[in-house]
């Protein structure tokens, strides 16, 4: 059975927000075309490892000379988007592994998104060790084709989405609850949220 392709090409709007107080916060991958809105489930790591491969990725496109389009280094003024996420939001799936690319034909960045426990289909043989099988169909996946300049504005929005989170322990790095956390780097300490 064909797997159901959620596709943007391009989206109206594609965008990394959350829903919750920080420390309880769940975050999305969004994306619109018209009265269509789909809505992915994802961690923090997971948005900030995107968007910082998909910042990557523009810079090494940039220095090629393959390219007519023009990369931005930064995103550009206009479209920068501080709107919340559209509602309703109803989650397709959790997101597990993620594809970024550069289709050189069209000038985009293309993202996939596969839902969580897709990662790899295999089987174990007698001696239970895992044999890959021929990949199978994802059953469903998120599919956004975004020009740089958006790209660049879905980073930004990200890096701000990731950083109004909690505060980080300077000693041990863990997220600091505003009643503290207790501090493995400092003996057991109790820091408190600044």
């Amino acid at each position: 059975m064909p797997p159901i392709v959620h596709g943007f090409d391009p989206p109206e709007r594609f965008v990394a927000g959350t829903v919750g107080e920080p420390g309880a916060r769940t975050f999305f991958l969004q994306a619109r075309e018209g009265t269509r809105v789909v809505s992915i489930a994802l961690e923090k790591q997971q948005v900030a490892a995107l968007a910082e491969r998909v910042d990557e990725l523009l810079d090494e496109v940039m220095t090629e000379a393959h390219t007519s389009t023009v990369i931005p280094a930064v995103a550009p003024v206009g479209l920068t988007d501080e709107d919340p996420l559209d509602l309703p939001i109803a989650e397709e799936f959790r997101a597990g592994t993620m594809t970024l690319s550069w289709d050189p034909q069209a000038e985009r960045v293309v993202i996939e998104v596969f839902p969580v426990g897709e990662e790899m289909v295999g089987l174990t043989d007698e001696a239970e060790d895992p044999v890959l099988l021929d990949e199978a169909e994802p059953s469903e996946v998120f599919v956004v084709r975004i020009e740089a300049g958006y790209a660049r504005a879905f980073v930004q929005r990200a890096a701000r989405v990731v950083g109004a989170g909690r505060p980080d322990c300077p000693f041990c790095g863990q997220p600091i609850d505003p009643e503290g956390h207790l501090c493995v780097r400092a003996n057991g300490f109790r820091r408190r949220a600044e």
